[in-house]
């Protein structure tokens, strides 16, 4: 059977990913998917990069906006969803691109991942509850890692909800992914956009202080007097974790700049490490400055070449 086709823009937060995505999309008769795990949330614009209305009206966009921000939204949600929007897509006769940096998300649909449906054990979560304030979430973590690695991978250490849900379900005999099948389940074209570590972190630095001159700081206040929890599933976000513990009174503005410039720096390098589990991405070197029109180019010369199209 025929394999639904697919092109995939992917690689670490602040090297333009939309912008190419848009371009490329404007080119090829695209649509895109959001490969991303925040864009899925409304009035949640500036610290997630969200692109802006205007660029939202240049080519279809899908899964940005379909959640209120009190909502919870999984990696299995998001295959789902996908997956459906790629065969959509094509039976339009259009080229579906997915565009973001989640890459378990990514990985996840383009793989095939199947899902354990272990349900939630009460007794077994009030134990590790218990765990967790009496010897510290860093054991359960470890705990994670040697159970199941994959999932570890993609739960910040601190995220005592995700942790405490990964062990329920590793410790019911399952684990919360698995590969399905070697290959591919889609024809598939994967770029990576790259970067020289000192001037991508120069671009985050640099992205963090616009966000914030854009008014992130006001976005996060906002959601807090709307009644958001701060540890909604959302708000646990870079940038949003960050402001929020600062309206709490936790750490001064300043603090909280800096945490969050750090925090997504080192969210850079976890999103490079866990694209070195998918070999099938063909990398994009960037210079600066970028030539995005350049890097467009060669995206659309590599798909004539491996899908013929025009």
């Amino acid at each position: 059977m025929q394999k639904d086709k697919v092109v995939v823009i992917l690689g670490p937060t602040a090297t333009g990913k939309s912008h190419c995505g848009i371009e490329l999309a404007r080119r090829l008769q695209g649509e895109i998917i959001s490969g991303d795990s925040m864009l899925v949330y409304q009035k949640m614009n500036i610290g997630t990069a969200k692109p802006s209305p205007e660029e939202l009206t240049l080519v279809p966009h899908h899964l940005i906006n379909i959640l209120p921000p009190d909502a919870e939204y999984s990696v299995a949600d998001f295959q789902k969803q996908a997956g459906a929007l790629i065969r959509e897509i094509n039976q339009r006769g259009h080229l579906p691109i997915v565009v973001g940096g989640t890459g378990f998300y990514i990985q996840a649909l383009l793989e095939g991942f199947q899902f354990s449906q272990v349900g939630p054990d009460q007794i077994r979560r009030q134990a590790l509850e218990k765990e967790a304030e009496q010897l510290g979430l860093e054991v359960l973590y470890k705990r994670l890692v040697k159970l199941d690695p994959v999932t570890a991978a993609i739960i910040h250490p601190h995220d005592q909800r995700r942790i405490i849900r990964a062990l329920e379900t590793a410790m019911g005999g399952d684990r919360v992914s698995r590969r399905t099948a070697p290959d591919l389940i889609y024809e598939a074209a994967v770029f990576g956009l790259s970067m020289e570590r000192s001037a991508l972190y120069t671009r985050i630095n640099q992205r963090v202080d616009q966000m914030l001159a854009d008014g992130l700081g006001a976005e996060v206040k906002a959601l807090l007097d709307a009644g958001l929890p701060a540890d909604a599933m959302s708000m646990r976000s870079i940038g949003y974790r960050q402001l929020a513990g600062y309206y709490q009174g936790k750490t001064t503005w300043q603090e909280a700049v800096q945490a969050i410039k750090q925090a997504t720096r080192n969210f850079a390098k976890r999103q490079l490490t866990w694209y070195r589990h998918m070999p099938y991405i063909k990398w994009l070197e960037l210079t600066l400055p970028v030539n995005y029109e350049f890097i467009v180019d060669n995206m659309q010369s590599a798909l004539v070449k491996k899908m013929k199209l025009l």
